[in-house]
């Protein structure tokens, strides 16, 4: 199974119940692309780099998940890049040690 990471970078202008229900949408995702959940990083709110969508913060998740499918993260990357709420994101294979 390849492991692979997820980093979501969600708005600091949605609510915490429509903020977990983002994060959750895209552990849904992760399960019907074929693949599985093995840990989320919450890292809180954060300063951007620079000003995106006018916003200067912004709230970090990191996802881990294993799958055996190649398609899973092209196909998280085209729901990743229509869902609101989400500012940001980068799907990442890990090194295999």
């Amino acid at each position: 199974m390849s492991k692979y990471e997820i980093a979501v970078v969600a708005s600091v202008k949605l609510e915490d119940e429509a903020r977990a229900a983002v994060i959750e949408k895209v552990k849904e995702l992760v399960v019907k692309f074929g693949g599985n959940v093995t840990d989320v990083e919450d890292w809180g709110k954060k300063k951007l780099a620079y000003e995106i969508q006018k916003m200067d913060e912004a709230f970090y998740y990191f996802i881990h998940f294993e799958s055996d499918n190649a398609e899973c993260p092209n196909e998280l990357e085209k729901q990743l890049r229509i869902m609101d709420g989400v500012i940001r994101y980068l799907v990442v294979r890990e090194d295999e040690e």
